[in-house]
């Protein structure tokens, strides 16, 4: 009896440690299964997303120089005129009779001055035979002179009466696009004052006008003087300007401008930059935004925006170590380019940064890293489920299952077999 009591307890026993060990088995999950991607150092654009004004490239007023009245404006308003073009008339009479009147001073200053020359020449000629006094040949050369300074006078008269009267058509200082007339025909023009006629903008180039804090422009200066920032490989900075659609302006600009002082009211550095406008297709006075490249990050890292997180400390990321386990490193960025955040500091080449699943790891524990698949992740940056080939897209409902909800758990159903109950 005695025997077949101690085959059953040990029977009893083993079964219990066998329960045990599956029990511990079951209790003991697998790693979790992340995608990561390999930290590589790269020479970065240092990008800057701004918003910048528009203005012309040279922007010039139009003014009567000259009193008169405006007779007829001779270009179309609003279309491209030429440097040097006639825009505006104004009644040259006045200014005509100003200038023959000039011309006949000059002619009596220079009959005056042949007279005194003669006299001049025959009191000079007529001093060594003592026939006149040394007075008489000083007072005859005074005159003389008198009479040049008065015909020099008199040519300055008329010079300028001609300038006047050409000042009659009003010409444009520049090539541009034309304004809307600002005085109109038969008004009194350039009486006391210089009266603005119009405006002549140049819109090809234009200027993209915008501003930094000091404090980001004091870091970069800084940085490029270390050697971690340098400038571009043609040694400019360019601009990328997007339209109000969203696309991207074909023609890339240029920073030509900075300015050496920081606005007081705004704790700003202004800064300009140079754009193309071929077609004119941009204006000036509208605000535009725009990528700015302000130089080269050198080894500096790209990682993709779900694999950042932030808490009270500061930004970081959760690597797969050497060893299997989770490591978190804290990370500095310097702004987002794309789908990218630019890290400058924090990891190091060839670290296995996690992207996909980081909310299913742990600091210490360990996780099973794959290579991250873009095309695999989901919308929130998981990575596929286990047993699913790399890359393949999940399957779309049918058409009509969004319509009807009932419909599509019906098809659900049919489809797949019924889910086990969660083992507690």
């Amino acid at each position: 009896m005695i025997a077949p009591l101690r085959t059953l307890a040990l029977t009893c026993a083993v079964a219990v440690a066998l329960t045990a060990c599956k029990k511990q088995e079951q209790q003991t999950p697998p790693p979790p299964e992340v995608g990561v991607i390999e930290a590589k150092a790269e020479t970065l654009p240092l990008q800057r997303e701004l918003v910048g004004r528009l203005s012309p490239f040279r922007s010039a007023d139009v003014r009567a120089r000259v009193p008169g009245v405006l007779l007829k404006r001779v270009y179309q308003e609003g279309q491209d005129v030429k440097q040097g073009q006639v825009l505006f008339l104004i009644d040259p009479a006045p200014l005509q009779a100003s200038l023959n009147s000039s011309q006949g001073q000059l002619a009596s200053a220079q009959a005056t001055y042949v007279n005194a020359k003669a006299a001049a020449d025959r009191a000079r000629s007529l001093a060594p035979q003592a026939f006149v006094s040394k007075s008489d040949v000083d007072a005859a050369e005074a005159a003389e002179r008198s009479a040049a300074a008065a015909v020099t006078q008199a040519q300055a008269a008329v010079t300028s009466a001609k300038i006047n009267l050409g000042y009659a058509e009003v010409t444009s200082p520049i090539s541009g696009r034309a304004g809307k007339q600002q005085v109109t025909e038969g008004a009194l023009v350039g009486q006391g004052d210089v009266t603005l006629l119009t405006t002549v903008d140049q819109l090809d180039p234009l200027y993209v006008n915008f501003s930094m804090s000091s404090d980001e422009m004091t870091q970069l200066r800084r940085a490029q003087a270390q050697g971690s920032v340098a400038l571009s490989g043609d040694g400019k900075s360019t601009v990328q300007v997007r339209l109000a659609d969203g696309t991207v302006y074909g023609e890339p600009g240029t920073l030509d401008y900075s300015s050496a002082t920081v606005d007081p009211a705004t704790g700003a550095v202004t800064l300009r930059a140079v754009l193309p406008n071929p077609q004119q297709l941009l204006l000036p006075g509208s605000f535009v935004s725009f990528q700015a490249v302000l130089g080269e990050r050198k080894n500096a890292f790209l990682v993709p925006l779900q694999s950042l997180q932030r808490d009270t400390v500061g930004g970081y990321v959760m690597v797969v170590g050497k060893d299997g386990k989770v490591v978190r490193k804290n990370v500095t960025t310097e702004g987002q380019q794309g789908a990218n955040w630019l890290v400058t500091g924090g990891i190091e080449p060839g670290d296995q940064v996690i992207v996909a699943g980081v909310q299913k790891v742990k600091e210490g524990a360990p996780a099973k890293a794959a290579p991250w698949n873009p095309a695999a992740a989901n919308g929130n940056g998981q990575a596929p489920a286990a047993g699913a080939p790399a890359g393949a897209a999940p399957a779309a409902a049918p058409a009509d299952a969004a319509a009807d909800p009932a419909k599509a758990d019906g098809q659900a159903t049919e489809g797949a077999p019924a889910a086990e109950p969660t083992k507690q």
